[in-house]
């Protein structure tokens, strides 16, 4: 059975919304290798429709390391009720989001990945389908933006620690999993 992982960035104000722009100087190379060691096992990389139409102009043009190499050669499932078609290497969920990818974990195979906490969660922690939530939280203030879990109702976030991991330059990996 394959597992459903969701990896987000998150600032110490609970900020996850547009990591690409307050991130970037915490993801050096130790958080990269830690990284790319999570992508071992990892055959399908989840996105929801703002993520993709996000990700997927731009990710495939950076090329060259193994973290970027490894993210572009996986399978994408694209969970979208507008988009008609897909690129990248995606593929559409098409009907019932939380029907399809509980068939996906049922089925052997790698598991699936999802970056950042999204409006998709909701569906997937009603479903109880995720896994496991890593968390890596950034010693920043970004101020504004969309916080973890606002989606979220309160009642679904309900989960235990099971491991943690400090990095030299102050980040901390939480990892979560939902009871």
């Amino acid at each position: 059975m394959r597992k459903l992982m969701v990896s987000s960035f998150i600032s110490l104000d609970g900020i996850v919304e547009s990591p690409m722009t307050w991130a970037s100087r915490f993801f050096d190379d130790e958080v990269r290798a830690f990284a790319l060691r999570k992508l071992d096992d990892v055959e399908f990389f989840l996105l929801g429709r703002k993520a993709y139409e996000y990700f997927a102009p731009v990710w495939p043009n950076a090329t060259g390391s193994a973290y970027m190499d490894r993210i572009n050669g996986l399978k994408k499932l694209v969970a979208s009720t507008t988009l008609d078609e897909v690129g990248w290497n995606a593929s559409l969920i098409k009907g019932d989001v939380a029907e399809g990818l509980a068939m996906l974990k049922r089925q052997a195979g790698g598991h699936i990945l999802k970056y950042g906490i999204t409006e998709l969660d909701r569906t997937l922690l009603d479903n109880n389908l995720v896994d496991e939530y890593d968390l890596l939280v950034l010693p920043t203030k970004v101020g504004q933006g969309k916080r973890a879990f606002a989606d979220i109702d309160a009642d679904k976030i309900n989960m235990e620690l099971v491991r943690t991991h400090r990095f030299a330059n102050g980040v901390v990996a939480l990892t979560y999993r939902p009871h």
